[in-house]
């Protein structure tokens, strides 16, 4: 059978999707795309898939018209498969952990997330970030969200209850970065694009550092990050 309009209720349900507020309410999500389709295949979270793909196959596979893909998709030239999958559920604390704290920007978002999993930081807390599933930070993880530990929790809580934790927030005035202390347990904090860690944040941590550059006060957070991460993997823990 193929769904022709976009009022069949498995399309309505599904657009509902793209607000927060539903994707909240009913532990769902929608990826698009053949590679994010195919990684999520790999993880058991899909529940239902739309698709003019008749190579596509499963119990859970719903053909649609090209008009009713148009219509679920956000991208605006979308490809033939996307899929309402379960949210992640949440996986042990790792011993390398990226805190994101206020970070707004879908794509920085996206960026870290893929950093973080190239870097071997695979727990990620987020706090009060943009939503881990809204497409535009989908899309910019790559599929890498799917193989990462991701929670919301408020940085100061994670501080509190893992004390274990060597915490460094990151600051124009503090510590250089070569000058980095590791031990087994080791957590990086990152804030939000403008404004940054804020104080309360700041007074918690272990230590804060920065990034020596040339030319200019401060880096995306995106890159800033990635640096940092890229940094400690080269360290010996």
């Amino acid at each position: 059978m193929e769904i022709t309009s976009v009022n069949n209720p498995l399309v309505k349900d599904a657009l509902k999707l793209h607000q927060k507020k539903y994707r909240d309410m009913f532990n769902l999500f929608i990826v698009e795309g053949y590679h994010l389709f195919e990684e999520a295949s790999k993880f058991d979270i899909i529940k239902y898939i739309f698709t003019t793909d008749k190579s596509i196959k499963g119990d859970n596979v719903f053909y649609v018209t090209n008009q009713v893909l148009t219509k679920l998709a956000k991208t605006k030239s979308p490809q033939k498969v996307l899929c309402v999958c379960h949210k992640l559920k949440n996986k042990d604390i790792t011993n390398k952990v990226l805190i994101l704290a206020g970070i707004q920007d879908p794509g920085n978002l996206g960026t870290l997330l893929r950093s973080a999993l190239a870097f071997e930081f695979n727990t990620v807390i987020l706090d009060n970030t943009v939503d881990l599933y809204n497409d535009k930070v989908i899309r910019g993880t790559q599929g890498a969200m799917f193989y990462l530990n991701i929670l919301e929790m408020k940085a100061v809580d994670f501080i509190n209850e893992y004390p274990e934790y060597i915490v460094y927030g990151t600051a124009l005035d503090g510590i250089p970065l070569e000058k980095i202390r590791i031990q087994k347990e080791l957590a990086i904090i990152l804030g939000n694009e403008g404004q940054g860690l804020t104080s309360k944040i700041l007074n918690k941590t272990t230590n804060n550092i920065t990034i020596r550059t040339n030319d200019v006060d401060s880096l995306n957070v995106g890159v800033a990050g990635s640096i940092i991460m890229h940094y400690v993997s080269r360290l010996p823990f």
